[in-house]
């Protein structure tokens, strides 16, 4: 992705996940914009942003961080949202085990608390390894943890998976986090 798309990108994550007034807009309660209204709002915030800029940000997000809706006329982030939405994902199922990326200055905490979503409305988890350790060393040095997804589930804990196929869990308990060096 170019440079243009990147800034973007960033932008776009910025308003549509975490400050929308950034630009004077309103998310409604499932986090979407109608795209109108977006690009003039950044506009008039001096942010050059038009619709086949906006269509190749969603369709080369290497994460695939943003949807349109069924007839194109509204976007919304897929998940990592700071601000209260509800996307209407479903409980699902989840596989026996998933990932989670962090810092290696986090571990003695989550050892104690968990995982739990901070500023975000969920726990983000990945399907592979890679992914995990790319989002942890976002923060640091990173470390991955893996999650007892299966064991959590079984026990009455519920998961979804957003859009864009990342898993999300309102927290993860630490008994079902099992950490590098662990048995």
């Amino acid at each position: 992705m170019d440079r243009s798309l990147v800034r973007a990108s960033k932008f776009l994550s910025l308003v549509l996940r975490h400050r929308p007034e950034e630009v004077g807009i309103d998310l409604d309660e499932a986090g979407w914009v109608d795209v109108d209204v977006l690009l003039d709002a950044c506009a008039r915030a001096g942010v050059t942003l038009d619709r086949p800029m906006l269509d190749r940000v969603v369709a080369e997000n290497d994460k695939q961080r943003f949807a349109f809706s069924d007839d194109g006329q509204r976007i919304r982030a897929s998940q990592g949202h700071s601000v209260r939405v509800e996307l209407g994902l479903q409980p699902q199922t989840p596989p026996e085990v998933l990932y989670h990326g962090t810092a290696s200055k986090s571990v003695e905490a989550i050892r104690r608390e968990g995982l739990r979503p901070g500023r975000r409305t969920h726990v983000h988890l990945s399907l592979d390894e890679r992914t995990a350790e790319a989002v942890g060393g976002r923060h640091g040095r990173p470390v991955v943890l893996r999650v007892k997804a299966g064991r959590m589930h079984a026990a009455g804990h519920a998961f979804y998976q957003s859009e864009n196929g990342v898993w999300l869990a309102d927290a993860v308990p630490p008994e079902f986090i099992a950490f590098p060096g662990d048995a």
